[in-house]
């Protein structure tokens, strides 16, 4: 964690003299109109290619694009400001073209940063200029309305002056000086103008971005009556990343990092949950270097495991995002980890569920679980991992013996999180000699070189070891390993020993790991970006995934889920329209629309190229393609695939299972191999009703108002002659007034009583419902208001008491008090319930319940079912809304 980097950089000649070039493609095909899109899309591909491949100047090429197929998926359509917040300190301003050259590549390949921006340096100067002394107290600049007014000045001249920078480059800014922060006195008396920031407005930040922009902030915030308040940039980016909750939080300083107080030598990692309390009780950890450790702390507190902080310089911020070696100082939770001697500790099915679905010698059918159970028997053993199981090694060490290391075991997210480097220096502090063993062709061999003290080759498999340096011991060792039958093969007599592996490090390129860092079974990185970790014995296999009927609004959504699901790869997606096309929205590889034939699409189910179908096509449509599914998995060996349908076509038959988690349960859909996807509208009167179903005295009502892209859409062509797709209804068409349609026998009405009726007792009368719905001028989000008859007198308090006993532990519903209004439902994954009222009499109670049509009420959802039908956490994937 101590050891100093060495910083590598793109010289600064090549690449501005690239970004200008790739400012003048963008400029030169903005301007001239293609028949052609695929030419635009042709020419901005070469243009981040260009960019890319400068790229891996600093690190190795799989480095480089891991590192962007990463950042790339953590933004959304409908949250796109996910990447990174950069705080850029005065300092740095000061190199004003280094700093808008590092923004300009992010820019380059696609990536978004939200940049907020500090002038304390500049604002020093011009006060110096105007003989206006600074006062601080408590290291807070205490601000006068002069102060202010200066501040004010120097804040928006250096925005402008890094906007320009941008703009030369060909990188489109957006200057945003006011409107994101409001804040209350921090202290008036005390501070004067100085704020505490209460809330964070990120539209116009997303606006930017969906524009094309990088937005440019200052710090500078508003009191509710309008005063302009002076707030530290430092907290300014804290909260704003709260808000956020992007992947990465990036200081930018002179200093590039954070030192050590006693070597001086630069600090690589900071594990939160392992090194937080042991940094802050060392002598030289005191004044800002303890209260920015602190800050640190409780910024990602606040945020997922998944985000992380970087302290770095301007000139090394692609070395940091794009390498694993990094440049600066990287800031992390991480997790605690655990060492045991048996498995009961840890939970013998959470065990047997690791080793099913990541042990190689399992997965390739050469052990059985049971095998690698009955193997840890015979011999005392040690367990060490984290609490999420997303590293597992097991180490055989009899006594007097020398110990083995028998499965060394990585989930996805183990790699990322750097948590397999952990798990084997803890495994170092308690043994000083270790030997363990890996397939040679084992794509991750470099990284067992390079913590190995000796290795070499037999056979197929390579033998390393640790903490023995004479090779007549070392053949000793192994004999006695032989005769007691603790290793399977023979690696005797024993070659030459460390030079192979001093070789692959020294052959890895400037800058780069001599390792690959994207197996799953071993871990691969010295440094990588956490995954949300999930609990409980989940997979992490990947599984490949046909979408078929992707031209409209669902599909969409879909592939944009997709696109950032951490074990799912999209193989095959089928339109007729746009067969041929390239796939927008869906960044881990590059995928063409196919017009998958229900020939094509037995004959992929027959091969197995294919573990899961989504079938997202108009009602009606659908039965073709789930019979050729159907024929291919009578011809197909092994496990079958799953259907997942959209479509209304399958909500009522008998065989499939219909997919609501949240009332219906989880364990029917894990166990089921063909799901009906609920409709939208059902989804939400289901929702309103489940939780007061024995409380029911009549025909409950559901009105409901949805956005016009729920009505679906036609086939059309852009000015540029590709398919597209335009909405049926449109606002004008609505006059921007509200159209009921369906006013009685809505498909919906019946769907909702049909599954509500197996929430009755046994033997209870079939449950009908009454449902009116109607389109709106918006485009998306459905807002239902149920008027519930009740067969007993209910409060308001009962009635939410039964929906928060309904709902506990789901993680897409939001329960709040007030009704529920557009902004809290549109491009949201959550189902949102609240304005529960009951009736003077006490015996009808009004409920209103939203969701987004196209998320929870159709691709959101159906990522769940899929997710529970692979095996996956329910949530991989899907953008946890903040409760």
């Amino acid at each position: 964690m101590l050891a100093a980097v060495k910083t590598s950089r793109i010289p600064i000649r090549v690449a501005r003299q690239a970004v200008k070039v790739a400012g003048q493609r963008h400029v030169v095909v903005s301007a001239v109109r293609r028949r052609d899109i695929r030419g635009i899309q042709s020419a901005a591909q070469t243009e981040r290619d260009t960019i890319t491949r400068l790229l891996y100047s600093i690190g190795t090429k799989r480095e480089v694009e891991r590192h962007l197929r990463i950042f790339s998926s953590a933004s959304h359509p409908t949250s796109p400001a996910k990447f990174a917040v950069i705080k850029v300190g005065g300092a740095v301003l000061g190199e004003l073209d280094e700093l808008a050259l590092s923004l300009s590549f992010l820019y380059r390949v696609g990536l978004y940063p939200v940049i907020l921006h500090g002038a304390g340096p500049q604002l020093n100067d011009i006060m110096e200029r105007e003989g206006v002394v600074p006062d601080y107290i408590d290291g807070i600049r205490v601000t006068d309305a002069k102060t202010l007014q200066i501040a004010r000045r120097v804040f928006h001249e250096e925005n402008l002056k890094l906007v320009g920078a941008l703009e030369k480059l060909g990188t489109r800014a957006r200057p945003i000086t006011s409107g994101v922060f409001t804040a209350d006195y921090l202290d008036k008396e005390k501070y004067r103008l100085v704020g505490k920031i209460t809330k964070v407005d990120k539209r116009p930040l997303e606006a930017s971005i969906r524009a094309g922009a990088l937005p440019i902030l200052t710090s500078l915030a508003e009191s509710p009556d309008g005063q302009i308040l002076n707030v530290n940039a430092d907290i300014a980016a804290g909260e704003l990343a709260k808000e956020l909750e992007p992947m990465k939080i990036v200081f930018l300083n002179d200093k590039g990092g954070l030192f050590h107080g006693v070597t001086g030598e630069k600090m690589d990692v900071i594990n939160l949950d392992e090194d937080f309390d042991t940094l802050m009780k060392e002598p030289w950890v005191k004044y800002g270097t303890k209260l920015k450790l602190r800050e640190f702390k409780e910024l990602l507190d606040h945020l997922p495991r998944s985000s992380s902080v970087a302290v770095i310089s301007a000139s090394s911020l692609q070395k940091e995002l794009f390498t694993d070696s990094g440049a600066g100082t990287l800031i992390r939770r991480g997790y605690k980890l655990f060492k045991h001697d048996n498995i009961e500790a840890i939970g013998a099915d959470r065990f047997r569920q690791v080793v099913h679905d990541r042990d190689p010698e399992v997965l390739a059918g050469l052990q059985s679980v049971t095998g690698v159970l009955n193997d840890l028997k015979k011999t005392p053993y040690t367990i060490y991992g984290d609490d999420p199981l997303d590293v597992i090694a097991v180490v055989s060490h009899p006594e007097g013996e020398t110990p083995v290391m028998t499965k060394l075991l990585a989930s996805r997210s183990g790699v990322l999180n750097n948590v397999t480097d952990n798990v084997f220096n803890s495994i170092k502090k308690d043994h000083r000699k270790l030997f363990w063993t890996t397939h040679a062709e084992d794509e991750n061999r470099a990284w067992h070189f390079e913590r190995a003290d000796g290795s070499f080759t037999r056979a197929g498999r390579s033998l390393f070891w640790y903490g023995v340096h004479d090779v007549a011991e070392v053949e000793r060792i192994i004999k006695d390993f032989e005769a007691k039958g603790r290793i399977e093969r023979s690696f005797l007599p024993v070659g030459p020993s460390a030079p192979p592996h001093r070789a692959a490090v020294a052959a890895a390129p400037a800058g780069a790991k001599a390792y690959s860092t994207l197996a799953l079974c071993v871990p691969g990185s010295k440094r990588g970006y956490a995954t949300s970790a999930t609990d409980g014995p989940v997979s992490t296999e990947i599984k490949r995934v046909a979408l078929i009927g992707a031209r409209g609004y669902t599909g969409q959504a879909l592939t944009s889920l997709l696109s950032s699901h951490p074990h799912i790869d999209l193989t095959h997606v089928s339109s007729r329209q746009l067969a041929g096309y390239p796939l927008t929205g869906y960044t881990k590889h590059s995928v063409d629309y196919t017009n998958l034939s229900h020939e094509d699409v037995e004959q992929l189910e027959k091969s197995g190229e294919v573990d899961a179908w989504i079938m997202a096509l108009p009602n009606g449509v659908c039965k073709p393609y789930v019979d050729a599914v159907d024929r291919g998995s009578a011809e197909r060996k092994g496990e079958k695939s799953v259907i997942v349908d959209l479509s209304a076509d399958y909500r009522f038959e008998k065989g499939w299972t219909y997919g609501l988690p949240e009332l219906y349960g989880r364990e029917n859909i894990r166990n089921s191999k063909r799901i009906s996807n609920p409709g939208c509208y059902a989804t939400s009167a289901q929702m309103l009703i489940a939780p007061l179903i024995k409380h029911v005295g009549g025909l409950p009502t559901v009105f409901g108002l949805s956005g016009y892209s729920g009505a679906g859409t036609l086939p059309a062509t852009d000015p540029d002659g590709r398919p597209t797709t335009v909405p049926k209804v449109t606002p004008q068409s609505l006059k921007h007034g509200v159209k009921p349609y369906s006013l009685t026998d809505h498909i919906h009405e019946r769907e909702a009583g049909f599954h509500l009726s197996d929430l009755l007792p046994s033997g209870a009368s079939p449950l009908k419902v009454a449902f009116i719905p109607a389109v709106t001028p918006w485009f998306s989000g459905i807002i239902s208001t149920a008027s519930i008859p009740l067969n007993g007198n209910l409060t308001a308090r009962e009635v939410i008491a039964f929906f928060e006993e309904k709902y506990q532990g789901d993680k897409l519903v939001q329960i709040i008090k007030e009704v529920p209004q557009l902004p809290a439902i549109e491009n949201k994954h959550t189902w949102t319930v609240g304005g529960f009222q009951v009736h003077s009499e006490g015996n009808r109670v009004v409920i209103v319940g939203g969701l987004d049509n196209l998320l929870k009420g159709a691709a959101t959802q159906c990522m769940q079912n899929l997710n529970l039908a692979l095996g996956y956490d329910e949530y991989a994937g899907i953008p946890i809304d903040p409760k």
